[in-house]
């Protein structure tokens, strides 16, 4: 799903405009990435958190000349996986798996 899909989704289960939907979007995930970027968390209880945590320097190879390099520290967005996110999605997962063992043993038979 890309954004444009997500703001049609949004704006049909809302009832506000794709304007709206846009406009809100858009201010949210500019509030989050600045947020983060001042070095605050934003956490959405059930969906995750997301924070800037500090990578060390570390030393690394070029994958095709083989060269060792030096990778310097930085400073990188994170995202952690909220319990309600992370149960829905292995539900799905695991009713996907019971369908196909449901139909492997239909097709054994």
């Amino acid at each position: 799903m890309n954004k444009t899909q997500l703001i049609d989704i949004v704006a049909k289960k809302s009832g506000m405009t794709k304007i709206e939907t846009e406009s809100l979007l858009t201010i949210t995930l500019e509030t989050i990435v600045d947020t983060v970027a001042k070095g605050d968390r934003v956490t959405l209880v059930g969906f995750g958190s997301f924070e800037a945590r500090e990578r060390k320097g570390r030393h690394g190879r070029n994958p095709r000349t083989g060269e060792k390099l030096y990778i310097p520290a930085a400073r990188i967005p994170t995202f952690s996986v909220g319990n309600f996110f992370k149960n829905k999605v292995s539900n799905e997962l695991n009713a996907h798996w019971i369908k196909v063992f449901i139909l492997i043993a239909e097709i054994k038979k």
